[in-house]
This record gives structure tokens, sequence and C-alpha cells, in this order.
């Protein structure tokens, strides 16, 4: 029986590595992001903090491949700004986001999942709301949201078949890393003293998803290089 799996901000980055990952899997995945997701079969356009938006792309491919088994909520940005500079417009479009887009995906996939009474859903968090970043207070707290609202969501739909899981990546060889988060004094101070790969965090989310220990529910995994211990 084919899978299929919806990942947000698939275009690139983590989300890119969760699409190849679960194609390796045996998944059918389309992305949806602002660009083209070329690790995907298929790519919808479409900005995750616009809720009917999202509704309506998995009204889309659940109408053209089948029910979705999977989503994995990678769609997000980093970005520095110090406290004394975060004005209302940088805190509310990394909100919309970050938060707003990580619910709205959510909440698509569990109208679908809850009434089959199966599925998986993983959000993408980070080792920086476990520990906070100078200059990245609006970034840090975001994630933080995200964390508490995978585990709310957990409880609430654990009980009917679907398991809820988060993954909060450590110091990831992407684009989005800074020039600070490069340098060698950083990478030695970290335990394993290299960065983490984005197929390193493809895997865990792959692992998460398709945990045959249905225990597995509302927990946050930080696969961090040793950032935090």
């Amino acid at each position: 029986m084919e899978s299929f799996a919806i990942i947000t901000g698939a275009a690139s980055g983590i989300g890119a590595a969760c699409a190849r990952e679960f194609t390796g899997l045996g998944f059918t995945v389309v992305g949806l992001d602002l660009r083209v997701a070329p690790a995907c079969a298929r790519s919808i356009i479409v900005d995750v903090s616009d809720a009917e938006a999202v509704d309506a792309a998995f009204a889309t491919v659940e109408s053209e491949f089948g029910p979705v088994d999977a989503l994995v909520t990678a769609a997000g940005y980093y970005e520095r700004i110090d406290i004394l500079d975060l004005d209302e417009a940088a805190v509310d479009r990394m909100v919309a986001v970050m938060i707003d887009g990580t619910a709205n995906a959510c909440r698509s996939a569990l109208r679908r999942m809850l009434g089959r009474g199966r599925g998986s859903i993983c959000t993408i968090g980070s080792e920086l709301a476990l520990c906070g970043d100078a200059d990245a207070a609006h970034y840090s707290a975001c994630k933080g949201a995200v964390h508490a609202m995978t585990k709310t969501i957990a409880r609430e739909a654990a009980p009917l078949g679907v398991r809820v899981n988060c993954v909060a990546p450590g110091p990831t060889d992407t684009p989005l890393m800074t020039t600070e988060m490069r340098a060698p004094s950083y990478i030695a101070s970290l335990v394993l003293q290299r960065l983490v790969e984005p197929r390193e965090i493809a895997a865990m989310v792959g692992f998460v998803i398709n945990a045959d220990d249905h225990n597995l529910v509302g927990q946050v995994i930080s696969p961090n290089a040793g950032a935090v211990v």
C-alpha cells in the first residue's frame, strides 16, 4: 500500500533532506513551499502562514494522490536581531511562519488523520528553544512555542490514533547557518566537534514518523552534536 507524506519547507535545507529520506523510505512526498521542491514527487507553492491556502493544498494532495499518512513541518527561517532592535514587524513575521505555519499544517493534517484513526506528525523545533540564543529572542521563543504546541496536540491526538512528536535540531549545516556558527571556535565547543548534517536530522525525523514503538508520543528529540547535553 502506497504511503503519502507532506513536508512543508521542502525546497531546501532540512525539509529537502527529509523529502529525500522519506522517498527512500517508500513515501510519495509532496512539498509545500514558496519555491519548487525538486526532491519531491509533487510541489505546491504555498505560504504556510495562510491557513486557507494550506488546507486547500492538503485537499489537492488527497484528491490527486490519496490519504496523507505523514506530515513534517520544516518550513521556517532563522534571523538574528538584537532585542533592542527587534520591532513588531519582525516578531509578527516570525510568529506567522513558525507558529501559525506549524499550526496551520498540523490542523489540516489532523482534520483528515483523526477521522481515519491513523497518521504521524513530526514538527521541527530547535535546540535554541532549549537554551536560547543571543540576538534571536523571537526565533527561540517561536521554536519554544512549537515544542509546547507539539506536546499539547499529542495529548489530544494520541487517543485517536495519531502520533505527534518533535525533532529539535542543533547547529545543522544548511544555508541558514550563520558565520559565527561556522567558526572553528564554536564547532570546537560542540561535543562532537562538528556540525550536524541535514541527512542526520532527516534520518531522525524518519525514525520518529515510522517508529514501531507507538509509545513515542509528545516527545522533543534534539540531535544537536552536543550543543545541549
